[in-house]
This record gives structure tokens, sequence and C-alpha cells, in this order.
């Protein structure tokens, strides 16, 4: 029996949720690889948009369902929190007009991404991207840019180092006390650092929790209330600790972080959807000790190992 999880993610499930009035969140179950969440606030001149969505059909039902909930506000921004596909590829569908923006270093890692060209066969299905091109930001910023929607305040601030990736930026609107966390939250789900840094993201969990937030809207799996968010970020920090850990083990015992994976043990970590990233993360511990480079190919190739087949997602 290998590490295969089986998921019944539907594209139905998808639902826009208000926040506060005018600020939603667009959260899509289950939360899995290619299957995030996003979100808007609508203010008196229009409204900004927190990421977009992995494929054509998911990113289209998010707008349609945003348009009928803002009596079609026009989009004036779109803010990326980060680089990945699940966050960016709608981006081509946002109107013309619309202003994306982002970390700096989203923007050359969006116009170099080949997986929306041809992904690489390591899920299953291999995702149907649908028409959506690439888009990358147009205004970029180095470590905070306010923004306003009519009234609304939005705070886009980077932690000052890399985590889930290395252009991890957060939406904080002070007034609503809502934070927009992007990838620095997994909510219920294995947290990924492979584009990132495993120190930097069990650095990000304080500065996540110094926001105060009432609201938060992980960038996958289920919105979160200020009472949940310290369980949330324990989770999280065992979680990186374990990795941690895992790796020094590894290392010591100059095992590979396939095989260090092979002998770990996940405990309370294994009901997690996505296990099988215990080796991608564990291939980011290891590049970070050495002072290298992951080799992101190499990665996924063992991840397929461990999980015995490729992975399965929604898209």
């Amino acid at each position: 029996m290998g590490h295969q999880r089986t998921t019944n993610t539907r594209l139905e499930a998808a639902a826009l949720k208000e926040i506060v009035p005018g600020v939603h969140a667009w959260v899509q179950p289950d939360g899995t690889w290619w299957v995030n969440n996003a979100g808007a606030v609508t203010g008196d001149d229009g409204t900004i948009v927190i990421d977009t969505c992995a494929t054509e059909e998911r990113t289209r039902r998010f707008l349609r369902a945003l348009a009928e909930a803002t009596d079609e506000a026009p989009i004036r921004a779109a803010v990326n929190t980060h680089q990945h596909g699940d966050h960016t590829y709608g981006n081509s569908l946002l109107p013309e007009q619309t202003v994306i923006v982002g970390h700096e270093s989203v923007r050359d890692a969006v116009l170099n991404d080949f997986v929306i060209d041809r992904c690489p066969p390591f899920w299953s299905p291999v995702p149907d991207w649908g028409a959506v091109t690439r888009r990358p930001p147009a205004l970029v910023f180095r470590s905070e840019l306010t923004i306003y929607s009519g009234g609304r305040r939005i705070d886009l601030l980077h932690p000052g180092h890399p985590a889930h990736t290395t252009g991890d930026v957060v939406a904080w609107l002070p007034e609503e006390r809502v934070l927009f966390a992007g990838d620095l939250l997994f909510h219920g789900l294995t947290p990924l650092v492979l584009m990132g840094s495993l120190d930097g993201a069990l650095q990000s969990l304080d500065w996540l929790a110094d926001f105060g937030a009432d609201h938060v809207v992980p960038g996958h799996g289920p919105l979160a209330r200020s009472d949940a968010l310290p369980g949330i970020l324990a989770d999280h920090e065992r979680y990186y600790r374990f990795i941690a850990q895992t790796a020094r083990t590894g290392m010591d015992r100059g095992l590979s972080p396939l095989d260090a994976a092979r002998r770990a043990d996940l405990r309370e970590f294994e009901g997690w959807p996505d296990a099988e990233r215990l080796v991608l993360n564990l291939h980011r511990a290891y590049a970070d000790a050495a002072g290298a480079e992951v080799d992101l190919l190499a990665a996924f190739g063992d991840a397929m190992l461990w999980n015995r087949g490729p992975f399965p997602t929604g898209v």
C-alpha cells in the first residue's frame, strides 16, 4: 500500500465568503495541490483582488461570484501573494486595465515559469490550465506597499526573508483586522518550503502572530478566526522543527533526503493531506545546510518515489 491519498475535491465546492462587509475570501476545498484560496477587498472605487486561481475554469468561477457579490465593481488591481501558479495563472483573465502587484522576485519567477507551458507529470491527472498565459506583476516592491480600495487601507508586507518562497507577501487590513496570509499558512494541510527556507518559515510564525488578526485567510485550507490562530501556528512550528530534526539526523547518518524521509515517523502529521511534501521539505533543509540550490526536478522525483506515484490533484 503506497502513500498516495485520494481526493474528492470538486469545483462546485468553492465558495465566496464575506468576512466583513466588502471583504471576501474565495475558499476552495480541499486546498491541496493547485487548489488555493483567494480574496477581494471592495471599496467605493472598485475591487482589489488578492490572488487568482490555477486554471481558467476555477478563476472564471471566482470572478463570476465576485462580480455578483459586488454589483460588478471594477477590478482595479490584483495582488499576488507569491509566485506559484495556483495564485498567479488566473492573472491573465483579469481585465486589461487591472494592475498586477507583487514582490519584485515574483515578476521574474512568473516570466520564467515553465510549468504553465508543459506541466511535468508529477500530478495525476496533469492539470488542464485552460486559456491562461503568463501575466506577471507590473507594479513591484521589495518590503512594503500600501494600497487603497476606496477608503480601505491594505498593507502589503514582506517578512524580510524567504519562507514559503522568496517573495511571500501578506495583505493586511488594519482597520478590519483581516490578514490574507498567502502560503505562509496551510490550515490543516502539509506546509511546503521547497522554494523558500525552513528557518525563514519558522521565523515567519511569530511575525504572523504579531498582527493580532481577528480573521485570517490562509493560502490553503479553511478560514480561521483569532482564537484558532495560535493552534495553527503551533502546528506549523512543530512540523517545521520535525523537518529540521529529521534533516539533521539524516545528514549525520549520511542518508539522502529520500532515505531520511523513508525512515521518518510522521506521527501526528501523517493525517495531513500532501504528506509527500516531507521529501520536498527535506530537500530544502539539506540544500540550506550545504549552502546549495535545490534541484527541483530531483526533489519532485524523490517525492514521487516516496509516494509510489504522482500526487493527486483536484484541478
